[in-house]
């Protein structure tokens, strides 16, 4: 295997037979030791979050794919913390795509003057640019469409796809007695028809989730979900 991507939370290698190899790490982002889904750091390592990650990743995935959701995954290895994937082509240098059922995080950050914390949100999603230097800016669908790094017909695909999967998630998470404040998602596309598929991981690691009011950490989130 090659490896040809380090990520804050995961390694990926290139394949022989043309897919990816996916390596979780125990790796969580973060600042100064706090766990935080929207940083653009790695915060902390926290034992065993990387094989939680994989199970609720495999989890969910396995359940868009029996749906017919389209994603790149093809199967895991939870022993060895690997999962096999399709190749992806991000869209320009790569999308964070975030699906927002409260007002907290970046969201409350930027528009504090006019929203409350934990004010309820419709689905709100937004797309911000993977650009660690620049603070991974937001983007608005004109400007994804005039930089030529998504079309606006594309970018209704990527939208409704947001929303289906994060409220198949927050559905999930329901049936737990929890609460998804918002979660973040990774597009690209997907063989040679180029279509659009959901890549990399859904887990407590790009997700808020709360119970009675309190946020839930990642490897308790995963257990809570068995």
């Amino acid at each position: 295997m090659e490896l040809i991507y380090t990520g804050k939370t995961k390694d990926v290698y290139a394949l022989e037979d043309g897919n990816c190899l996916l390596k979780f790490k125990d790796d969580v982002t973060g600042e100064n030791g706090v766990f935080d889904p929207g940083a653009n750091t790695v915060g902390l390592q926290i034992e065993g979050a990387g094989k939680a990650g994989l199970l609720l990743t495999k989890y969910f995935f396995e359940k868009l794919n029996a749906l017919g959701i389209p994603t790149h995954y093809i199967d895991a290895d939870l022993e060895a913390g690997t999962m096999k994937v399709k190749k992806a082509t991000p869209f320009g240098q790569g999308l964070e795509v975030i699906c927002r059922y409260r007002a907290v995080g970046s969201f409350l950050r930027r528009y504090g003057k006019y929203a409350q914390d934990g004010q309820l949100l419709d689905a709100f999603v937004e797309v911000t640019l993977k650009d660690d230097d620049r603070n991974d800016p937001p983007i608005t669908e004109d400007a994804l469409d005039m930089l030529g790094i998504l079309s606006k017909d594309e970018y209704k695909v990527l939208k409704e796809l947001t929303q289906k999967i994060a409220g198949i998630v927050k559905e999930e998470l329901a049936q737990k007695g929890l609460e998804l404040y918002d979660i973040k998602f990774e597009f690209g596309r997907i063989g040679d028809d180029k279509q659009i598929a959901l890549i990399d991981e859904i887990s407590g690691g790009n997700m808020r989730a709360y119970q009675d009011g309190r946020r839930v950490e990642p490897l308790e989130l995963e257990k809570l979900m068995r």
